[in-house]
């Protein structure tokens, strides 16, 4: 069997495996569970019509609503629970090909055909990443979000400016953070575009050394960068902008638009306001590298490098000399600074126990006021194993641009929940280029063996009294 055979037969098992979870979940949990009480009754307004109609509980936009009325305006569909919860489910299945087209732009080589719909099995195997796949089978926002920031990656890595702002737009539909992931779309696309022209500039020069080239954008390579290329980095910035406002355009049309419904909304928040009050929630990036550490370490550790290798590199980057280990006490106290001063705990997540965080929080950082403390150096780790991953073979901004949109994302945000980083997650995993086979197997594995274990205690082991268990 051929390789891409290989992957038609895991994209295959993944669509058949998806439908048949979604049909056991809906004989169980045949009532609206946790949010999808909010949500189904306002799809089903839409459908009837009923434009009108809004929850005012409801905190993002109607995309997902507006989505499901036009499937069942197609395929002549009742809006009941079973089929309102195919929306998210064919945005999952959709998910694999659209991804194999983001690993392709990455991996800079050419992508496969649209259609038929086809995935390799890398794609196939982010896209069971346990978040997005656990949230494929209800109602909610998160897959159709996932699916259309994915799409304007792809769209602006390609060029295809035009129809990257116009899915930027409807990705908005679904969350209003996504405005930030259409800039990173335009950034990603942007530094593509200038890594190229600085190396066909560089060939001419080469051909003709009496040629002064154009202005560059000064932007080494990641892993070969350091704190002395940060000036040069910032003078060169303001010559490339010039040649990008042309491409800004189209994005600037949905920035406008997404200002627009700013000031008519008197803010981000759609609905229920009181309990969504923007904050300043620091610590939120550190429990995303945190998290994307013990979900994605057969990433780390299945790449170029073995796992002692990234080691010894994680501990030279923090302890290698001197100056490094100067620099990371100072970020260590930095962030013990923030974690004393911005921590949030949110009434919902010391509330409801039905969500895993609620016994992370408890029983690992509220066991000991140190233990948020003590947690800071393996932050730290966590962030440079990333960078060291995702560093190899691409420029410093091309890096660090995912890390610099966490902070509008994740800051802001006083709650924590999984799903809040599920597009980083996938945007950073999608940049990781030399997975070996063996660490593609450890992934999937991983990612299969939390997946069977969370649906079958959200399916299975309802407590009376407390519900069902979800991320």
């Amino acid at each position: 069997m051929s390789t891409a055979e290989e992957s038609t037969t895991y994209y295959h098992f993944f669509v058949v495996a998806s439908v048949y979870v979604l049909k056991a979940l809906n004989g169980i949990v045949d009532e609206p569970y946790m949010d999808e009480p909010f949500h189904v009754p306002q799809a089903q307004a839409y459908c009837r019509g009923e434009f009108d109609v809004w929850d005012p509980k409801i905190t993002t936009p109607p995309g997902l609503y507006i989505l499901s009325t036009i499937l069942k305006r197609i395929f002549l569909l009742k809006c009941t629970l079973p089929v309102l919860r195919l929306t998210p489910l064919l945005t999952l299945i959709f998910l694999p090909p659209v991804l194999t087209l983001l690993l392709a732009f990455h991996k800079r080589i050419r992508a496969p055909p649209i259609f038929p719909p086809f995935a390799n099995s890398e794609a196939t195997i982010l896209a069971s990443f346990p978040v997005a796949w656990f949230f494929g089978f209800l109602y909610y926002t998160e897959v159709p979000s996932l699916l259309t920031v994915v799409g304007t990656v792809v769209a602006a890595g390609n060029q295809r400016h035009w129809l990257a702002a116009l899915l930027g737009l409807v990705s908005c539909a679904f969350r209003q953070t996504n405005i930030v992931w259409v800039l990173y779309a335009f950034a990603a696309g942007a530094l593509v575009q200038l890594r190229f022209q600085r190396a066909v500039s560089d060939v001419k020069v080469s051909e003709k050394p009496s040629s002064k080239g154009s202005a560059q954008l000064h932007d080494p390579l990641a892993l070969e960068a350091s704190i002395d290329d940060l000036l040069p980095l910032l003078r060169s910035i303001p010559r490339s902008v010039s040649t990008l406002l042309r491409t800004f355009i189209p994005y600037s049309l949905v920035l406008a638009a997404f200002a627009a419904f700013v000031i008519w909304n008197g803010g981000i928040v759609l609905g229920d306001k009181a309990n969504h009050v923007p904050a300043l929630h620091v610590p939120q990036l550190y429990y995303y590298f945190g998290f994307a550490t013990a979900l994605g370490w057969p990433v780390l550790v299945g790449g170029g490098d073995n796992a002692l290798d990234l080691a010894r590199e994680i501990k030279a980057r923090m302890f290698g000399s001197r100056r490094r280990v100067l620099v990371t006490a100072a970020i260590s106290a930095l962030m013990a600074v923030t974690v004393h001063l911005f921590t949030v705990h949110h009434p919902f997540l010391l509330a409801d126990n039905r969500h895993y965080t609620f016994y992370v929080w408890r029983r690992v950082f509220m066991l000991h006021p140190l233990v948020p403390y003590l947690l800071i150096p393996g932050y730290i780790a966590c962030a440079w194993a990333w960078f060291l991953r995702v560093g190899h073979d691409q420029t410093l901004l091309q890096t660090l641009i995912l890390p610099a949109c966490l902070l509008p994302t994740l800051v802001p945000t006083p709650l924590l929940e999984p799903r809040y980083f599920l597009v980083p997650y996938i945007l950073m995993r999608a940049q990781v280029k030399d997975m070996r086979t063996w660490g593609l197997v450890a992934e999937g594995a991983w990612y299969a063996a939390i997946n069977a274990a969370t649906m079958y205690v959200f399916l299975c082991k309802e407590r009376e009294g407390v519900g069902r268990f979800m991320w």
